[in-house]
């Protein structure tokens, strides 16, 4: 509900922050339990899976931010100023929010300091994708390397080279097709 408001606001840098913060920082934060099953070796189809997603919304972070960072030079300083507050108050509600769902759901576990990390480091690098300096100091957003190993686009579990399946991008290439090639 709280990314939802800024999507249908007619204030277009506002979405992109809301987007960012959204394809950054929230949607990762599903992925901590999965990452720190596949580093230990289980899940790992899973996991292959995750990564795959993961590539395609860190393009989508960076695009939106990159656009943001493009639309903020043509701003005065006090709009620009007026943005990046609105990004640091959205942010702190959405980091209180992810906050409240981690200890719920990861109360019994003993895990909720190791995922506070991770939404810390997640918020850190959403807020770079803005443009801005990271909030969280380095201490708290200390991740587990092994979770960090794990998340790594190159860190397919299971490829089978011999069948040329697995869970890795193929880029495809493009061939310029002519009429012609369309009669069979």
């Amino acid at each position: 509900q709280i990314i939802l408001a800024h999507y249908v606001s007619d204030e277009p840098l506002k979405k992109k922050i809301a987007s960012v913060f959204l394809e950054s920082f929230l949607f990762y934060s599903g992925f901590w339990l999965p990452m720190y099953f596949s580093s230990r070796g289980k899940l790992t189809n899973t996991a292959d899976l995750i990564r795959l997603i993961i590539r395609d919304e860190a393009v989508h972070g960076y695009y939106i931010g990159y656009k943001y960072q493009i639309a903020l030079q043509k701003l005065s300083a006090i709009e620009r100023e007026e943005l990046k507050l609105f990004a640091l108050d959205l942010l702190m509600e959405l980091y209180d929010n992810e906050i409240c769902y981690t200890e719920a759901l990861y109360a019994e576990t003993g895990w909720v300091n190791d995922v506070k990390a991770f939404l810390c480091y997640n918020a850190n690098k959403a807020l770079m994708n803005l443009g801005y300096e990271a909030l969280f100091p380095p201490e708290m957003a200390d991740v587990n390397p092994a979770i960090l190993a794990a998340l790594s686009p190159n860190a397919d579990e299971n490829h089978d080279f011999f069948s040329g399946s697995g869970s890795s991008y193929v880029m495809g290439k493009t061939v310029e097709t002519e009429d012609e090639d369309w009669n069979f």
